[in-house]
């Protein structure tokens, strides 16, 4: 394994609005090369425990080496949308004082050309968080009808010209099979009438072909939704996301665990009774000017941090 660089991204504010009760037990559900986790633990007591997740397979090896060091961690290849399974597995349901999620691709991630993610960088287009399970975005690409091309392009990547770049990519793969990452950027690139400045024109289709192939917000949603659910009263949920379509999933569920549930406007309710179950806890968060001088990849990070009630 190569060893990639990775900067943890809003480090020290997601672990302070985290850590409440230093003998608790905390799941780390996107170690990636384990930043946060390693803060985390300094701020643990001897009988504090944190139980790391990841689907990427690289993740887990270097899990696995802290795990070695440290006998407070617990390490799990899994994806965090089965957050309530793994609680059940180390009978802490109800009983969690913290989750931190940071959502997207890494920068080890991103800097690999051998996982696929990168448009700048030449390799084979896999894209799969964990390279054991699903399908690569080769093998979605060359079977794709147009009409889901521009539907994953426009949903998931927000992308305006995805009915021209999809048309091309399925012009394209009549000639020959799309299969590497600078080929079909090359080929979005060709296609994309109107380049914004200082982004990539295939930043938003490899963003999409990203998220569909990992199933990224369904699992998100998962995830939330599991979160509430084995989290201790006062525990915490800390989820940095990196754009607009991750945070807005994020804040409408803090938001309407917060409100509580729905009744008729003119029905006369406490609101105890509409019985909310999560406080936000401050306003969002963003990098400050030191964090995005030494890194570029902190500009769109939006922390949210939310306790529950009930």
């Amino acid at each position: 394994m190569e060893d990639f660089q990775h900067q943890s991204v809003l480090l020290q504010q997601a672990v302070d609005a985290l850590v409440t009760d230093e003998d608790g037990f905390y799941i780390d559900g996107t170690f990636g090369r384990g930043g946060h986790s390693r803060k985390i633990l300094d701020k643990l007591s001897g009988q504090g425990r944190l139980l790391v997740v990841d689907k990427d397979l690289e993740a887990i090896q270097e899990a696995h080496l802290l795990k070695e060091q440290d006998k407070r961690v617990m390490v799990a290849h899994s994806s965090f949308a089965d957050i309530e399974e793994l609680a059940g597995i180390h009978q802490v349901m109800g009983k969690v004082s913290g989750v931190l999620l940071d959502l997207g691709v890494s920068s080890p991630q991103l800097d690999d050309g051998s996982r696929g993610f990168s448009f700048s960088k030449e390799g084979p287009l896999d894209m799969r968080m964990n390279t054991q399970a699903g399908f690569t975005a080769e093998e979605w690409i060359a079977r794709a009808k147009e009409e889901e091309l521009v539907r994953v392009f426009f949903e998931y990547g927000e992308e305006k010209f995805s009915r021209r770049i999809a048309r091309a990519i399925v012009a394209e793969r009549q000639n020959s099979r799309i299969t590497s990452t600078m080929q079909l950027a090359e080929i979005v690139k060709q296609a994309h009438p109107a380049w914004e400045k200082h982004k990539h024109p295939a930043t938003r289709v490899f963003q999409a072909i990203r998220i569909y192939i990992n199933s990224e917000l369904n699992d998100l949603e998962a995830a939330l939704a599991g979160i509430l659910e084995i989290l201790d009263i006062g525990g915490r949920m800390v989820v940095i996301s990196f754009h607009s379509l991750e945070d807005r999933i994020v804040k409408q569920f803090i938001n309407k665990q917060e409100k509580g549930d729905d009744f008729p406007p003119d029905m006369p309710v406490t609101q105890a009774q509409l019985n909310p179950r999560l406080k936000k806890i401050g306003k969002q968060i963003k990098a400050g000017s030191q964090e995005l001088a030494v890194n570029i990849r902190s500009r769109s990070a939006v922390l949210r941090v939310a306790e529950k009630i009930a």
